[in-house]
């Protein structure tokens, strides 16, 4: 994800989003990575209808599409929220300057005060990369107010290389350990996050409704070149975990503080 906004004219912005079929567009993927039929689904609209719309939205770099690792034939789209806020608070200091974003804002630190406890489990494939970095920069940013979890489909063990990334943001994740999901078999959480395409298909059913949520992340490991290469495609998959989860982090606090 990128924080940049530019757009020549901000006013076009508000017209881009004001548009019903975008908009519902953009309260589906604000919650999850979505297939295209399941968007055609949720707005209740045509395939081709749909299409056109996620093409406007891409043309501004507000979506953006990944091909399921699951299946070929699927393409998962995502929403880019730092540019998506970025050109909000960018719209407002057109008209004044008191409109522009407040430096500072809670909303990017993670609101961490009013939060009840959650529970929420990350899940991959293998968990040894996506999902425990996930798992530890929840437990980091949310300290005391969440309990992160991680499983695979099967179990392994954690990449160095999610190690070596993680250390750079200082987070350590050498103690953790890989574990099948169904050493959670029976649990209840209030969220379950996939954050692989092949998680997300042989997703178990866990009581208590959980809200399921799925982030369609590169697997960083199937990543070849040298050792530098390598440890890149580990660092952006960090960052966007780290992005995505500030935002899940205001999510829970908006729905779970008291």
């Amino acid at each position: 994800m990128t924080g940049t906004a530019t757009l020549a004219f901000p006013p076009s912005f508000l017209k881009l989003l004001a548009h019903e079929v975008r908009w519902k567009l953009l309260e589906a993927l604000a919650q999850s990575d979505r297939r295209v039929q399941e968007l055609v689904q949720h707005v209740g609209e045509p395939a081709n209808l749909v299409s056109y719309h996620l093409r406007r939205l891409r043309d501004q770099a507000l979506v953006t599409e990944r091909r399921s690792a699951a299946d070929g034939r699927d393409v998962y789209y995502s929403l880019d929220l730092d540019r998506l806020r970025g050109l909000y608070f960018a719209t407002g200091e057109t008209l004044h300057p008191g409109l522009a974003e407040a430096s500072g804002s809670p909303a990017l630190q993670g609101i961490l005060g009013a939060f009840r406890l959650t529970r929420v489990l990350f899940l991959c494939t293998h968990n040894s990369a996506r999902s425990q970095m996930a798992e530890a920069i929840l437990r980091y940013l949310g300290q005391d107010r969440v309990e992160a979890y991680s499983a695979g489909t099967v179990a392994t063990r954690i990449h160095p290389l999610a190690i070596a990334a993680m250390a750079e943001k200082g987070i350590d994740i050498s103690r953790q350990r890989s574990k099948h999901m169904d050493e959670f078999a029976g649990e209840q959480f209030d969220y379950v996050v996939t954050v692989c395409d092949n998680a997300r298909e042989s997703c178990p059913i866990f009581p208590g409704e959980p809200e399921h949520i799925h982030w369609s992340i590169a697997d960083p490991s199937a990543v070849e070149g040298d050792e530098e290469t390598k440890l890149r495609a580990f660092r952006i998959a960090a960052d966007e975990l780290m992005a995505r989860i500030r935002y899940l982090l205001v999510l829970i606090d908006r729905k779970h503080s008291p």
